[in-house]
């Protein structure tokens, strides 16, 4: 009895304790520059249009010239990286009858890899394309700042700044096509990964991440986004982006949304949700519909359409800032622990938990034993242990648990619940 009421006071003292954040990681957010993320929006809004099947030969117009442009950005920064980071185009076809898009066309995913020292890898998504309400109108000004050009940004300026950073794992920036018209561009990267056995730890979709104020109710706040995730590993990756972001950035409070998406809606990380990958989607919390997929007009006196007037730079940059901080960490982290074994068959008011070291990522120093009221959403209380077993004075009828693995530097894992 004096071993377990021992280690309860242990275990109440190391809850209350605060997250301690890597000084690198910080450093390389405080690098993320407001005037780069308006740059690089004002220059997509430019292209007039990336409509699906707007033009592609034009030097400066439709959804060619934006590919383009974005594996010339790209291209600049690979001097800086030592080697690590690569651009290439990923071309496919689709459309036709069957489909949204009126004709067969071929389209270009942009996948920028900076290469880290192991195969694992993290996906982070964002699309590129645009569009207006008629469906097949490729020529009409569909300026898409927000819906994506603010996604977009997002991945632009997190692979600037983390361009010189080796990391274990290996982050893909994937900017993709075909959104607009059925999830394409990441139908067929997610089919590419799950044919040529890609180890991914998480994918990461940035869509629609600028805009602070709701159309008809004229709600306004620039300090709360979404992630939307589906139950499992998936709500896991959730509350990871939710724990780091709000650690790293201030004023950014990150709201876990238990849906895999808005009604009606979806986004590009849903393909590989599908195929069994762990998937979430960020978003901004408020969103205005006289702007998403709207001809350009004035009507009324309401403003239709999405320009960079209603992008709100700032709350940009803080959803940037939180990828960085998220992806960093879990790039620097062990993997997930295997084998998690909790001793169901006991009838007893303690808890004995078993698991195996995990089989990739960086040396594990230590584990996080996770521990939440079965009515709660967030991990509640957390135990350090170095080993690979633990008895806990909490009944498993009242609690769920969560290992997850801490490296050597303190970075942790995604959390492999107890089923």
């Amino acid at each position: 009895m004096k071993y377990f009421l021992s280690f309860f006071l242990t275990v109440s003292f190391s809850i209350g304790t605060v997250a301690q954040t890597d000084k690198n990681i910080r450093r390389t957010i405080s690098q993320i520059a407001s005037e780069n993320i308006e740059s690089y929006i004002h220059t997509l809004v430019g292209f007039h249009t990336r409509h699906n099947l707007s033009t592609q030969t034009d030097p400066n117009k439709g959804i060619g010239a934006a590919a383009r442009w974005l594996h010339r950005e790209i291209s600049g920064w690979i001097p800086l990286s030592d080697g690590r980071l690569s651009v290439e185009n990923v071309t496919y076809k689709t459309g036709g009858p069957g489909t949204r898009l009126e004709r067969q066309v071929e389209l270009t995913n942009v996948m920028a890899v900076l290469k880290g020292t192991t195969d694992r890898k993290i996906l982070v998504l964002a699309h590129y394309d645009s569009r207006v309400n008629d469906n097949n109108d490729s020529t009409s000004f569909a300026p898409g700042a927000n819906d994506n050009g603010s996604g977009v940004a997002c991945l632009l300026e997190s692979i600037r700044v983390m361009v010189d950073t080796p990391m274990d794992a290996t982050v893909i920036f994937l900017f993709l096509s075909g959104e607009e018209h059925g999830l394409l561009g990441a139908a067929a990267m997610a089919e590419k990964a799950l044919e040529e056995n890609w180890n991914v730890v998480a994918v990461i979709n940035y869509d629609m991440i600028g805009n602070t104020e709701s159309s008809g109710t004229g709600h306004r706040d620039n300090s709360g986004n979404r992630v939307f995730s589906a139950e499992g590993m998936s709500r896991e990756l959730a509350r990871y982006i939710k724990e780091t972001g709000e650690a790293y950035v201030d004023n950014l409070t990150v709201h876990l949304n238990f849906r895999t998406d808005r009604y009606g809606r979806g986004g590009d990380h849903l393909p590989f949700l599908s195929k069994g990958f762990t998937a979430v989607r960020v978003s901004e919390y408020h969103e205005n519909y006289d702007r998403t997929h709207q001809t350009v007009r004035i009507e009324e006196g309401i403003h239709y359409g999405d320009l960079l007037t209603g992008v709100d730079v700032e709350y940009v940059r803080k959803s940037t800032a939180m990828n960085v901080a998220a992806v960093m960490n879990l790039a620097k982290a062990p993997g997930i622990p295997t084998r998690v074994v909790m001793n169901a068959r006991e009838l007893s008011n303690y808890t004995k938990l078993t698991w195996d070291t995990p089989e990739d990522g960086p040396s594990v120093a230590g584990y996080y034993v996770l521990l939440r009221k079965t009515d709660q959403p967030l991990w509640e209380k957390k135990v350090y242990v170095e080993d690979n077993s633990i008895t806990l004075p909490y009944s498993k009828d009242n609690y769920f648990f969560g290992i997850c693995a801490v490296g050597s530097e303190g970075h942790r894992g995604l959390v492999r619940p107890v089923e």
